[in-house]
């Protein structure tokens, strides 16, 4: 069992989105709820963050340190982390007032690929959507009737896109041509209706094998690339969001959680005194398993 350390003990209401920048060595990491960036470092040990105006809801990393490509509600903007500043970068057509955008991930060719959900997720519409930003602000469609849009991932060496739609807790593959942009064959990857919990934010390591928060499920999920579970990690908190390869190696496995859970005897056992919302770290050094540095949004920041 690799060691799980709590690194920032100040609960986020709902930790998401967490990117490592190789070039700062630090995490960039959100609390939506919270209306915050925040950033990590391990170096110190010191996790600071700075206010956003609304909800943001996932992050992307540019060539210039500390300049982030941050979708909100129903806008991607730049966010400058040394001033907080925000600039509109483009805007959403969405459904409705009450779709806002979720989970998002930078392609291996630069663009940003981010999702949509609808706010309440008990009532189950599938009227969210996936889609795609380019360097020059141009939005297409890549998916309609998407219920609640999460782990987004890319396989680089076998050419596939992973995507996971949590209210069919199913996750979904693409072959995905990067020049292009092209995705075609899409197919059940994995379903979770197999293993406890549902699929939340994902990555995938150097070796291809798919990394999902298992929310409402206590752990992470390693996928390997023929869809089989290959391990699950057992966390001290219900409800995981989004696992991050980072560390001078990217062999330490960043997990946000959120800030609510389950209040009875046993789950104050799996907690062992850890506090929903904390933000963990894994360190997978022993077990040989890394990670693979997030890909840079392509857009020039202004």
């Amino acid at each position: 069992m690799p060691n799980i350390e709590v690194v920032v003990t100040e609960p986020a209401d709902l930790g998401e989105g967490p990117v490592w920048s190789v070039a700062e060595q630090v995490l960039y990491w959100i609390d939506i709820d919270g209306r915050a960036v925040h950033r990590y470092d391990p170096s110190t040990g010191v996790d600071e963050h700075r206010p956003t105006p609304g909800r943001p809801g996932s992050l992307a990393l540019t060539s210039e340190p500390g300049k982030l490509l941050m979708s909100t509600e129903h806008q991607v903007v730049w966010f400058d982390w040394e001033t907080a500043k925000i600039q509109p970068f483009v805007t959403l057509e969405t459904a409705g007032a009450k779709i806002r955008m979720n989970d998002g991930r930078t392609d291996p060719a630069g663009r940003f690929i981010v999702g949509t959900m609808f706010e309440d997720t008990r009532a189950a519409k599938f009227v969210g959507s996936l889609h795609c930003v380019e360097a020059d602000g141009s939005v297409s469609a890549l998916r309609r009737a998407v219920g609640v849009a999460n782990g987004l991932a890319f396989d680089t060496d076998r050419n596939i896109m992973y995507w996971a739609d949590t209210p069919t807790q199913q996750v979904l593959a693409w072959d995905y041509d990067s020049a292009t942009g092209t995705r075609t064959n899409e197919r059940v990857f994995f379903d979770y209706q197999t293993v406890e919990g549902k699929p939340d934010g994902a990555c995938v390591d150097a070796d291809g094998h798919y990394w999902s928060a298992s929310v409402h499920g206590w752990a992470l999920t390693r996928v390997a690339p023929d869809g089989t579970v290959e391990r699950r990690i057992d966390l001290p908190v219900e409800l995981p969001t989004m696992p991050c390869f980072g560390g001078t190696n990217l062999d330490t496995l960043f997990v946000t959680s959120i800030n609510t859970g389950t209040d009875d005897a046993e789950s104050a056992t799996r907690r062992q005194g850890v506090a929903a919302g904390s933000l963990l770290a894994i360190d997978l050094s022993a077990e040989d398993i890394c990670g693979r540095a997030d890909a840079l949004f392509a857009g020039a920041h202004p």
